[in-house]
């Protein structure tokens, strides 16, 4: 066993505990700010080998204390004896314990540590000239770990809580309390191999100042786990984190407050990777989700007065292979534009919805080309306003050689004005690459269908490929939830001309609409489709009497997904759509306006307007009297009893979703009664995904983000976030802007997300940055693109923008150059 005798340094305890008397210190030694601070000297110029250490790893553990020592210290040493002895062979170390401070002034010694491990107590345990030296160490490039109580030493220091990262609040609670740890790093080594949900015992800090966007955290725990007491976190408590600090690297754990912790193997496995980046044996990425690394950039400037020649209405984008930003304009003129709200008028609703091209090597923009859309019609109520347009835009997978563009949209050509019922179409069209102009007489339409457009909202419009060329297309389910008091949307009354616009029974609940679904298609080159095996119906179904269901479906139930996006890596669809508009739930109708995003891994029914979150059902009406509730919806056997429904009666069973949230709240869940329905009451509701909060509300599902290191540019998002799913709100409040991480065991399954990470620093939001995402999009060089609508509904204005985000942090750290053992590269 390699480690020096265990000194107790009594004279220096002494001193350092009469300094600790007094309220001031007491105040300091729980976290509080101290009055004044030493006056510690600037680090001379140092004899410090750069970096510290070699080949021969060796691991400096200090463990002196201001107070008695703690329990832990003597575990401590043993487990990181045991650690440095143990694991691969060019992994290993050798160990040396003291709580001798004069190590830090003897730079002949401290020179042959590769890092520093503080297991010291809490007080005032280095002098001036100590901590300069153990400052000097760091600017060599020397690593340091702290572990649970280091973060009260040395109270008085700025630099040494800039080493630790925050300090513990007043207010932390004293006892061992079992609690889940959430590992959002799935590829530091101190974190790759544990497990998502970790549940373990401990003693459990509660910080001062929250260190979140200032450190890179690795693991945070969940404080609805445990009871936090009065100072707690919230809902983002980090509890380990790193960064690159003074010259060298920082890692700290707040775990480690027992004797039993470091028996733990996860524990051990925890410390064995903070101790190979700290010593310089691997290397790791401890900028990702640092706020100061990222750069939000505006690359569209403002239109030319009462011209769109930059950005349209904005409404969706999509990024080329070789880096060119498509974007779309739904249908929304400027702000003088004329709008006709007039059905006696020809030119009703009449619209421009234009492409959009940014080529970020020229950094210029071309109007690629503008269709003549139904969905100008300015705002107002429901039976006035229109969200038709121009709705979506893809690429098809053989853009590079084929330059094909599909375009989700609503022809004004094909509006019925007599019956108040338009044509949705999707259409394939040729962009010259070398021009950026698209060819409007190329037009391949693939697939219509009607929609009725008496009453707004909702039109859907998202797109996204598979791995195996097949087309996923988001359709709106057009009625309006406002005959129903916000709540399912299943009033069969209203209608126009025998057409009814407040059922989503007849749409998004029927096995026989194109409305309110997300549907599944394989276009061919001749312009055609053919219809991929897995999607929910083939349409040759003989239920009922046959004829009642249509192919192309692969989800139903589903109220407007705006956005969808397909994993690249796993090919499973994520989805977000937009609630109807009850601000808090009823126990006489159901659930508030739930915004939901979905993963799907096969094709289902995801509930609208029958269920909606964990399977909440809603009630039932029908004629005669809509306003008298039925029963309760089953979401295990839903029956669509409409007499708008031209489709099955018996439904396929509601599928749970990933993540709701109502203006309460995120997943908010309640008490079942035996038949299974919730209490709907708002004191006696859970919040499972208490991270999140709406109020208005419209998801914008994004990527997820798949790092690729033989594309990244400059400005590539870093590996951390591989695998992370993006998910957003058009509005910049408390709503979601978020990366959040699923679990493959429930993924598709309902299972809630493991962990979130808010993005709203790195993707700003507020003044002067994107206040109303409408889309965003990752480029092959792995920066993200960001579309923000402006700040007028129907239209575009000055802060209509696309926007580029980058991550400017750098590389892993240490440099390959720097590894103690360059095999271990």
């Amino acid at each position: 066993m390699q480690s020096a005798p265990h000194h107790r340094s009594r004279s220096r305890r002494a001193a350092a505990a009469a300094l600790a008397a007094g309220a001031l210190a007491a105040s300091l030694l729980s976290g509080g700010t101290a009055a004044t601070a030493s006056p510690f000297p600037e680090p001379r110029a140092s004899a410090l080998p750069s970096p510290p250490g070699g080949r021969n790893v060796k691991v400096l553990v200090f463990h002196a204390s201001a107070t008695e020592e703690s329990p832990t210290v003597d575990a401590g040493i043993e487990a990181i004896e045991s650690i440095g002895l143990t694991g691969p062979a060019d992994q290993r170390f050798k160990t040396v314990a003291t709580d001798d401070a004069s190590v830090f002034t003897s730079e002949k010694r401290l020179g042959t540590f590769n890092a520093v491990v503080f297991l010291t107590g809490g007080g005032d345990v280095l002098d001036p000239e100590q901590e300069a030296g153990l400052e000097a160490y760091l600017k060599a490039g020397g690593g340091f770990l702290g572990i649970h109580d280091a973060a009260r030493t040395e109270p008085y220091s700025d630099w040494f809580t800039g080493l630790i990262g925050a300090r513990p609040a007043n207010a932390s609670p004293a006892a061992v309390q079992r609690a889940t740890v959430e590992i959002p790093d799935r590829s530091h080594p101190a974190t790759k191999g544990l497990p998502l949900e970790w549940k373990r015992p401990d003693k459990w800090f509660n910080w001062a100042t929250n260190p979140t966007g200032k450190v890179h955290t690795v693991a945070k725990v969940r404080e609805t786990s445990y009871q936090p007491g009065t100072g707690a976190n919230g809902v983002d408590h980090p509890v380990s984190w790193c960064r690159d600090y003074s010259g060298g690297r920082s890692f700290y754990t707040g775990m480690g407050g027992t004797v039993e912790s470091f028996a733990e193997t996860d524990f051990r496995d925890h410390l064995r990777g903070a101790l190979l980046w700290t010593t310089r044996l691997s290397r790791a990425d401890c900028k990702a989700t640092i706020d100061a690394n990222y750069s939000a950039v505006r690359v569209t400037q403002p239109n030319q007065p009462g011209q769109q020649d930059q950005i349209g209405e904005p409404h969706g984008l999509v990024v080329a292979p070789d880096g060119r930003v498509l974007y779309i304009g739904r249908g929304g003129g400027t702000n003088d534009a004329p709008v006709v709200t007039d059905w006696n008028n020809p030119d009703i609703g009449k619209g421009t919805g234009q492409i959009h091209v940014y080529d970020p090597a020229t950094k210029k923009v071309t109007l690629a080309g503008a269709l003549t859309v139904f969905g100008n019609k300015g705002g107002g109520d429901e039976l006035v306003k229109v969200e038709e347009g121009l709705l979506g835009i893809e690429l098809d997978p053989g853009f590079e050689s084929n330059g094909w563009v599909y375009l989700h949209y609503t022809p004004h050509s094909g509006l019925d004005r007599d019956k108040q019922v338009a044509e949705r179409r999707v259409s394939r069209f040729t962009l010259d690459r070398a021009t950026n102009k698209l060819d409007l007489a190329s037009e391949k339409v693939l697939l219509k269908w009607p929609v009725q457009v008496h009453s707004c909202c909702h039109a859907g419009g998202g797109m996204a490929w598979d791995s195996k060329g097949n087309l996923y297309i988001a359709t709106g389910d057009n009625n309006s939830s406002g005959f129903s008091d916000g709540y399912s949307g299943n009033n069969p009354q209203p209608n126009y001309k025998g057409l009814s616009f407040a059922d989503a029974r007849r749409t998004a609940g029927n096995t026989h609409n194109l409305n309110g679904k997300i549907l599944r298609i394989h276009p061919e080159p001749d312009g055609t489709y053919t219809l991929p095996e897995g999607n929910l119906f083939t349409g040759k179904e003989q239920d009922e009497g046959g004829g009642k269901t249509r192919g192309e479906i692969y989800v139903m139930g589903v109220r407007n997904p705006a956005r969808i996006s397909v994993d690249k890596k796993t090919d499973i669809l994520y989805a977000g759509w937009v609630g109807p508009d009850a601000g808090a739930p009823s126990t006489t109708w159901g659930p508030a306006k739930y915004d939901t995003f979905a993963a799907i891994t096969k094709a289902g029914n995801h509930g609208w307007p029958f269920c909606m979150g964990n399977k909440q059902p809603y009630r039932d009406r029908n004629l005669p009297d809509p306003a008298k509730p039925l029963g309760w919806y089953d979401c295990d056997a839903p029956k669509n009893e409409s007499p708008n429904n031209d489709g099955l009666v018996n439904l396929p069973p509601v599928t749970g979703n990933t993540i709701w949230y109502s203006p309460q709240g995120g997943a908010p869940d309640f008490p079942r009664d035996a038949a299974g329905v919730p209490s709907y009451k708002n004191e006696e509701a859970t919040y499972l995904l208490p991270w999140l909060k709406g109020g208005g509300q419209a998801t914008m599902d994004g990527p997820v983000y798949r790092y690729d290191a033989a594309h990244a540019g400059a400005g590539a998002w870093p590996e951390y976030w591989d695998g992370k799913w993006f998910v957003g709100d058009f509005y910049d409040a408390d709503n979601p802007r978020h990366a959040v991480l699923t679990d493959p065991k429930t993924v598709g399954k309902g299972g809630l997300p493991v962990t979130a990470e808010s993005l709203k620093k790195i993707i700003p939001v507020g003044q002067g940055g994107i206040r109303n995402l409408m889309d965003w999009k990752f480029a092959p060089d792995g920066s993200l693109y960001v579309l923000d609508y402006g700040r007028g509904f129907f239209t575009s204005d000055s802060q209509s923008a696309l926007w580029r985000v980058t991550y400017t942090g750098g590389a892993a750290t240490p440099a390959a150059k720097d590894l103690a053992r360059k095999a271990a590269q």
